[in-house]
């Protein structure tokens, strides 16, 4: 199982947020955070996958299938939330950019 590190963002977005100021500037963000909505969408997906093979065969997993049950539901739900919310940021950035062009 992977640990739940949902920050994505290798670029300064405080810096590339505060000085986007043309529609291209809010398209590259907009791809940025459409970008990171996929990865974390797709680490959800893996979790539900892992999640699926602990409910088939628990008995693998002894004392602990509980926790790994949960352990994959909480990581799947943290994921999805992320990458919900990259999707809104995306969407709030393609808006600026169409306003920028006007």
């Amino acid at each position: 199982m992977s640990c739940a590190h949902i920050d994505s963002h290798p670029m300064d977005m405080t810096s590339a947020i505060r000085n986007a100021k043309t529609a291209k500037d809010h398209y590259v963000l907009a791809r940025h955070y459409q970008a990171a909505a996929e990865a974390m969408q797709a680490r959800a997906d893996e979790q539900k996958r892992y999640l699926t093979e602990y409910r088939k065969h628990g008995y693998y997993y002894g004392r602990k299938t509980i926790d790994v049950k949960e352990h994959a539901q909480a990581l799947a739900h943290i994921y999805e939330e992320a990458a919900e919310e990259n999707r809104r940021m995306a969407e709030s950035h393609r808006q600026m950019a169409e306003e920028a062009k006007q």
